[in-house]
C-alpha cells in the first residue's frame, strides 16, 4: 500500500502534494506503531486461533462473535490474571498481557475452550 501511494505522488496524481505526504506519512507511523491488537475469536465455541506468540506489553482483543452465546474469558496465575466477565453476543475486550510466560485462558461457560498465550520479553 505505501508503495502505491508513493507511486502515486511521484506520478502528480494528487493535486496537493502536502495531502498526500501527509497520508505516507500516516501510513508509515501506523506501521512503525504495529497493527493494533491481535484478535481472537471466540466462535463454535472455541478461541480462534487456539495458540499465539506475542510480546510482554501487546495486546489481545476477545470478540465473542458466537451467535447468541455468552461467553466469560479468564486467567488466574499467580503472576497475572484477567477475568472478562461475562461477554454478550458481539462485545469485545482487550487484555494487556504485562508479564512474560506460558498462559492457557479458560472460558468459565464452555470448559473445553482454551487458548494458549506464550508471553516473551
Amino acid at each position: 500500500m505505501q508503495s502505491a501511494l508513493l507511486r502515486a505522488v511521484r506520478l502528480g496524481r494528487f493535486g496537493r502534494v502536502p495531502f498526500a505526504a501527509a497520508i505516507v506519512t500516516g501510513a508509515l507511523a501506523g506501521a512503525a506503531l504495529g497493527a493494533g491488537p491481535y484478535v481472537i475469536s471466540q466462535k463454535d465455541r472455541e478461541f480462534k486461533p487456539a495458540e499465539i506468540s506475542i510480546k510482554r506489553g501487546e495486546v489481545l482483543r476477545f470478540i465473542n462473535d458466537d451467535g447468541e452465546l455468552l461467553h466469560h474469558a479468564y486467567l488466574s496465575t499467580d503472576t497475572f490474571s484477567f477475568d472478562s466477565g461475562d461477554q454478550q453476543p458481539g462485545s469485545k475486550f482487550d487484555v494487556t498481557f504485562s508479564v512474560p510466560g506460558d498462559y492457557t485462558v479458560l472460558c468459565g461457560i464452555h470448559p473445553k475452550m482454551k487458548l494458549a498465550v506464550h508471553v516473551a520479553k
